[in-house]
């Protein structure tokens, strides 16, 4: 996260790797996808069976955006879901199932161009100039932030605003107990973003920076001597993102509103919500 620091404070990124599918041995059902994975484009023909497992976490990807998003991921804690990045076509969605126990992120990818060996780069949430991720997106991006099975065994999930904004994304849990609460960000923060803030390309407005990413000072970053929640109170900065989405997290202290829990659940991760 090119210094910056992340708002789940749960997360313990790590590079451990196993292949899942080969631990888990509960059959519970199959699941079809119309979108291929990973490729230059859709095959919406095309239809792919994955086995879902009773003791797996079920994330589906949407794309309710007028244009291709590339998702990215990046896991904290157990393997890499969806080979670390693939693309979505507008109206299409992708399945990806986790094991107990993983961490991890997801962004979208906006403005992307690669070539058959998926070499390129993108203009929002690049990572590191492949379409399979092997890094976090460069800010201003924004984030989805799970941990599965935490305490008390609950699944700790946000949308966080920290890094920046770039695309508006929301997560609902499906079929979980507790509060399982929605979070994202529906409104188009790019339309208001402040002029010190933008992220143009080609003239337009691509991503929106949060202020630590702009200024990269202690008071906007929750750095320094500003490194607490009594030392580090939102900002004029934060507050706008908060009015505009205010089950995101706005700086890195925002706990209180930001972080949901849920107990068994499956997600699913939408790229241009347009509302809960």
């Amino acid at each position: 996260m090119a210094n910056i620091k992340p708002a789940g404070k749960f997360f313990m990124f790590g590079s451990k790797k196993c292949c899942y599918d080969e631990r888990m041995t509960e059959f519970r059902h199959e699941v079809q996808t119309t979108q291929p994975h990973g490729g230059k484009h859709g095959d919406k023909s095309r239809w792919f069976k994955r086995t879902i497992f009773s003791s797996a976490t079920l994330f589906t990807l949407e794309n309710r955006c007028s244009f291709t998003v590339w998702p990215g991921s990046l896991a904290g804690k157990g393997p890499a879901l969806g080979d670390g990045g693939f693309f979505l076509e507008p109206g299409s969605s992708y399945q990806l199932q986790a094991p107990p126990g993983w961490s991890g992120r997801f962004w979208g990818r906006t403005g992307c161009k690669f070539d058959n060996s998926g070499a390129g780069k993108c203009v929002t949430g690049n990572c590191g100039g492949g379409l399979k991720c092997t890094g976090g997106g460069e800010p201003p991006v924004s984030l989805v932030e799970f941990t599965l099975n935490g305490s008390d065994n609950k699944d700790f999930y946000d949308v966080s605003l920290v890094d920046g904004y770039n695309l508006g994304v929301a997560v609902k849990a499906v079929g979980g107990t507790g509060s399982c609460q929605y979070a994202g960000c529906v409104k188009d923060l790019n339309i208001a973003c402040p002029a010190e803030l933008q992220m143009s390309d080609s003239g337009t407005v691509v991503a929106c920076k949060s202020a630590c990413v702009a200024f990269n000072t202690p008071e906007y970053c929750c750095t320094g001597d500003h490194a607490t929640p009594q030392t580090c109170s939102p900002t004029k900065y934060s507050q706008l993102f908060k009015n505009a989405c205010p089950t995101a997290y706005s700086y890195a202290y925002d706990d209180a509103t930001s972080t949901m829990t849920c107990i068994g659940s499956d997600y699913v991760i939408t790229f241009c919500p347009t509302g809960s």
